[in-house]
């Protein structure tokens, strides 16, 4: 079994700073209120759990969380509903569907 190095691991990711954090915040929120996005809320589909939602009850969510380096463009940004984007975190999606196949069980 291969052991873990956590030196090697820190050499792939990246934590961006807080000012990085920022810059993508606002990205998002402009992006929050763009014709894009509230098609996408108008589906009323939560991306995680496939629920259906009135549209002004989704979240947006970053599929790789800002804080592990995920950036605010259209292909990391899914609506989901609140309860899911409580559960998942600063989680990565293969984390997060590790925990709803859990939660399945």
């Amino acid at each position: 079994m291969a052991q873990f190095n956590k030196d090697a691991m820190t050499a792939f990711s990246s934590v961006p700073d807080e000012s990085e954090i920022r810059r993508e915040k606002e990205k998002a929120r402009a992006l929050k209120a763009s014709p894009w996005w509230k098609r996408r809320c108008a589906k009323g589909i939560c991306y995680y759990c496939g629920r259906k939602f009135p549209a002004r009850e989704l979240t947006m969510d970053h599929i790789v969380p800002l804080s592990r380096g995920g950036k605010s463009i259209k292909s990391n940004l899914v609506p989901c509903c609140k309860e899911c984007n409580t559960q998942k975190k600063a989680n990565l999606l293969m984390d997060w569907d590790q925990y709803m196949n859990q939660k399945d069980k």
